[in-house]
C-alpha cells in the first residue's frame, strides 16, 4: 500500500508539473499583457475553484490559531512569486524561467533552518552553494547581458516561491487545512493585484481571454496535483519529479516558440538538477 501511494504521488507531481509548465506557455501565448493584469486571471480562477471545494466539502472558514501569520506571509510572498514568475515567462526562455523558479526547493531548507530553526546538514548547504551557482549560469550576471533584469527577477520569483512553501510547512505542522490555504492565498492576491490590475489595464482580444482563463485553469490544477502528490508521498521521495517541468518547459519552448537555450544555461540546468538529485537521495537516506 504505501508503495501504490508512492507512485500515485510520482503521478500526481509529474502531473502538477506538466500543468504549471502549460500555464506558463499560455501566459506567454497571451502576448504583451501587464504581468498584474495575467496575475490577476491566475488568482481568480484558482479563487473560484478553491471556494468550489470549500463548500462541496464544508470546510470551516477558520484558521487555526497561531496560523494568521503565516497565512499573511504565504499569501505575501506567493504573491510576489506569481508576478515575478509571469514577468521572467514573458521576457525570457520557457526553459530558463522554470529553471528559476524551481530554486525554491533549496530556498525552503534556507528558510526552515532561519523560521523554523530546522537543522540544516553539511551536505544541504554545500548543494544550496553549488546550486545557486548553477542559477548563475542561467541568470549571466554581466552587464551586456539583455536577459540580466528579467532573469534576476525569475530568480527571485524562485526565493519568494521558497519563503512561501516555508510558510505552508509551518502551517501544516500546525494542522491547518490545505484548500483554505489555497482559498486565502488566492483571495488575498486577487485583491492585493485588483488596484493594479484596473489601473494599468490593458484591453485585450477574445483570444487573449481565453489563454488566461486556461492559464488560470492549469495553474489550479498544478496546485491541486501538487498538494495531492505530498499527500500521497513524502517531498524527500518525490520532489525530485518536479524538475520534470524544466524538460517539458524545453520541449514545448522549442516546438511552440522556437526557443533554444544557450550553452550556459544547460550547464546551469546540469548543475542545479545534479544538486537536486544529490538532496533527493541525502533526504531518502535520513529518511
Amino acid at each position: 500500500m504505501i508503495l501504490k501511494d508512492k507512485y500515485k504521488g510520482i503521478i500526481y507531481i509529474i502531473i502538477s508539473s506538466i500543468s504549471f509548465g502549460t500555464m506558463n506557455m499560455f501566459i506567454h501565448m497571451s502576448g504583451d499583457l501587464p504581468s498584474m493584469q495575467k496575475s490577476f486571471f491566475r488568482n481568480i480562477i484558482a479563487l473560484i475553484f478553491a471556494l468550489f471545494f470549500i463548500f462541496k466539502n464544508k470546510v470551516p472558514l477558520k484558521i487555526k490559531s497561531g496560523n494568521l501569520k503565516y497565512m499573511i506571509l504565504r499569501a505575501t510572498f506567493g504573491t510576489i512569486a506569481i508576478w515575478c514568475n509571469f514577468y521572467a515567462v514573458d521576457h525570457l526562455v520557457l526553459a530558463d524561467a522554470s529553471m528559476l523558479q524551481k530554486m525554491s526547493p533549496f530556498c525552503v531548507v534556507v528558510f526552515s533552518y532561519l523560521v523554523l530553526k530546522e537543522k540544516i546538514s553539511f551536505i544541504q548547504l554545500l548543494s544550496i552553494i553549488i546550486a545557486f551557482i548553477g542559477s548563475m549560469f542561467v541568470v549571466k550576471p554581466t552587464f551586456v547581458n539583455m536577459d540580466l533584469i528579467p532573469s534576476l527577477i525569475g530568480f527571485m520569483g524562485g526565493v519568494m516561491a521558497g519563503a512561501a512553501y516555508t510558510c505552508i510547512r509551518a502551517m501544516g505542522t500546525r494542522g491547518e487545512n490545505g484548500t483554505l490555504i489555497v482559498c486565502f492565498f488566492s483571495a488575498f492576491s486577487s485583491l492585493v493585484v485588483l488596484p493594479f490590475f484596473i489601473i494599468g489595464y490593458h484591453p485585450m482580444s477574445l483570444n487573449q481571454l481565453f489563454l488566461l482563463v486556461l492559464g488560470g485553469v492549469f495553474a489550479t490544477i498544478g496546485q491541486v496535483t501538487i498538494t495531492a502528490a505530498y499527500t500521497y508521498a513524502p517531498a524527500s521521495e518525490i520532489s525530485i519529479y518536479d524538475y520534470s517541468q524544466i524538460l517539458y518547459s524545453a520541449i514545448i519552448g522549442y516546438i511552440i516558440f522556437n526557443q533554444v537555450s544557450d550553452i550556459y544555461s544547460w550547464i546551469g540546468y546540469c548543475i542545479i538538477c545534479t544538486m537536486a538529485i544529490v538532496m533527493f537521495l541525502y533526504n531518502n537516506r535520513k529518511t
